[in-house]
């Protein structure tokens, strides 16, 4: 497991360990049931605080992405279908805030932007 902070991000150093972690599991590099390294080794590692990495750990468990087995460590969770797609859809909203946005900015009509998108919908390479 890859896990690359940034001191200068403005994103939590918490938040960047759990979305490296979600990242992973998204992509297949860790998979079902793989064990985390523990809450200490990972902070000694990354070199930062045992309790921001404690956070990101808290946070993907009450999201179902890890789970923790006392005296055991953390694991991977099960796949859960319905979170993966909660979160496929929340990072679809993410983009098309950025495409009206985007649109806006330049004056380009509804009509414009939904064109667009049903064209590359027909195209077979997307």
């Amino acid at each position: 497991m890859k896990i690359i902070i940034s001191n200068s991000s403005s994103i939590p150093i918490y938040e960047q360990i759990k979305n490296a972690i979600i990242n992973n599991i998204m992509d297949g590099s860790l998979r079902e049931n793989d064990d985390l390294p523990s809450i200490r080794s990972l902070a000694q590692d990354i070199r930062i605080s045992v309790m921001t990495v404690k956070k990101a750990y808290d946070e993907l468990e009450q999201e179902g992405y890890i789970i923790t087995r006392q005296g055991k460590g953390s694991f991977v969770a099960p796949k859960n279908i319905e979170l993966l797609k909660e979160k496929a859809k929340k990072d679809i909203e993410e983009s098309m805030m950025y495409i009206l946005k985007t649109a806006d900015k330049f004056s380009i009509s509804y009509d414009e932007v939904l064109s667009l998108f049903q064209f590359l919908m027909e195209d077979d390479e997307y």
